[in-house]
């Protein structure tokens, strides 16, 4: 947050204030909410923690005294191999997944105004899903599973806020709608699979669980370039968004442009998830627990976009952790173990009393 002013002006409550002259000679300050801070960088640091032990960790055990000269080319050259090759590719997709779907998760949250309003709650991920194995299967199709992605994401969103046009996007009205849109596109996943030879079923069987083992470089790199866009792009609805968590008509009054922004945001998240989708498949859940977790633990002054992103990329790492290793060799694929945990997480967040804004 800028602000133009006195360079005596005390920093409210809760911030840090870091005040500078500018080169026109005009006074300017940084406002730094201290807990925010202090969160992200406990988050951050442990995600690195976890990083490390994921890179050790596995039918080869490596410690950690070997993991990090590892990463650098040093060391032994089956540690180099396996650390480099085989285990940094896969923890960069699950850092970035992880990272896309709770970045999405929280704008969506935020927009519906409804903790349950995730992209995978209200049916983006399983659209998304549909059009990608659609294009794997040769239903008709012949584009690459991660621009058939992002078109299916788009429909379903489009689905879903259209079913609600008129009635808004708050309350349960809006999240049954979502229910419906996904069952129908899981539907005509399973349909769609049904129909085709066992092979091909068996190729597109990660994206309909979701799974970092059968991953696309070319959509990992995508996603990597779409998440940097959108972590900017978070940064610019910042404000705006914290807004809109009040009534239309407050926010109306306090100078913003509810139906372009809502387009805006609503258009970002849905571009995230179906790049997150075109690499892990649908493991949205990661967008309810994610921006949960940043919540619990950040002040409700503002929206935790990066606790939300940093405590995705914590979870998915981990869960994609546990499931390489809790019955090796037999892998689990990541979305059936954010399955397990998201289901008793689910029940906590409705049964625990919200937060309030003011």
């Amino acid at each position: 947050m800028l602000e133009r002013s006195s360079p005596r002006v005390a920093a409210p409550p809760g911030y840090w204030r870091i005040a500078w002259q500018s080169p026109r000679g005009n006074a300017c300050s940084l406002l730094i909410e201290r807990r925010s801070l202090v969160v992200s960088t406990g988050l951050f640091v442990a995600l690195l923690c976890v990083c490390v032990l994921y890179l050790g960790l596995g039918s080869m055990a490596l410690a950690p005294s070997a993991v990090i000269p590892a990463l650098f080319g040093a060391g032994e050259m089956i540690s180099v191999f396996t650390v480099q090759e085989l285990r940094l590719p896969r923890l960069a997709a699950a850092c970035l997944t992880g990272g896309a779907f709770a970045l999405a998760g929280v704008l969506m949250q935020t927009l519906a105004r409804n903790r349950l309003a995730t992209p995978g709650i209200i049916g983006i991920d399983n659209g998304a899903t549909a059009f990608a194995v659609a294009s794997i299967v040769n239903v008709g199709v012949s584009i690459a599973p991660p621009a058939m992605a992002l078109v299916g994401a788009a429909t379903a969103a489009a689905l879903t806020f259209g079913l609600v046009a008129g009635g808004g996007t708050q309350g349960y009205r809006f999240i049954v709608a979502g229910f419906g849109v996904g069952a129908v596109f899981g539907a005509l996943t399973q349909l769609m699979l049904a129909r085709v030879a066992i092979d091909v079923a068996n190729a597109a069987y990660p994206w309909t669980v979701g799974s970092l083992n059968a991953r696309h470089d070319n959509a990992v790199g995508l996603l990597a370039i779409g998440l940097t866009v959108g972590i900017v792009a978070a940064g610019f609805v910042a404000r705006p968004l914290s807004l809109m968590r009040f009534k239309d008509a407050t926010a109306y009054g306090l100078g913003i442009n509810v139906k372009a922004w809502r387009f805006q945001v609503l258009m970002l998240s849905v571009v995230l998830t179906a790049l997150a989708v075109a690499v892990a498949g649908p493991v949205g859940m990661v967008g309810l627990i994610g921006p949960e977790i940043a919540r619990s633990l950040s002040s409700s002054r503002q929206v935790p976009f990066v606790a939300s992103l940093l405590s995705g990329a914590l979870v998915m790492v981990l869960a994609d952790l546990a499931g390489r290793t809790l019955l090796a060799p037999i892998e689990i694929p990541v979305g059936i173990v954010i399955a397990v945990i998201g289901g008793p997480w689910l029940l906590w967040i409705l049964m625990r009393p919200q937060r309030s804004h003011a």
